[in-house]
């Protein structure tokens, strides 16, 4: 099944490196940081039960950013990370664009942005690109 396939090469190392370390930090932070970065402010964004959802999320960037890290099931881990990343821009990301402008929201979009497209790179050719000899 396609994707599950790994291979040997490691041309996708650097963007797996970002995307699963970034995820991995921002996961662990949930329960290391719960009032600043977990339940505190899922409860500020206006989730209601705000501890579920941070601990949910958190976990599935836990996981499936370790996963990424080392290239195991890549294209299946992005899948979770996309729909957070989502809910991330409507919940946190459109209100500045609605409320404050472009120029607000491009600064504060940027990472998320980033490993948004990084992301839709890793579904797309999983762990690894095959290169064609020319």
């Amino acid at each position: 099944m396609k994707i599950f396939r790994n291979g040997p090469e490691l041309s996708l190392i650097i963007p797996r490196l970002v995307v699963g370390l970034i995820f991995l930090s921002e996961g662990l932070q949930k329960y290391i940081k719960p009032a600043e970065l977990g339940t505190g402010r899922f409860a500020k964004i206006g989730f209601s039960h705000p501890a579920f959802w941070s601990y949910f999320t958190g976990s599935f960037e836990i996981v499936c950013g370790t996963l990424i890290l080392f290239g195991l099931v890549t294209r299946l881990a992005a899948i979770p990370l996309l729909i957070i990343m989502i809910v991330a821009f409507i919940t946190t990301k459109l209100p500045i664009l609605t409320g404050n402008g472009f120029w607000p929201f491009a600064h504060e979009y940027r990472t998320d942005f980033a490993l948004t497209l990084l992301l839709i790179m890793l579904f797309k050719y999983g762990s690894w690109l095959k290169w064609k000899a020319s």
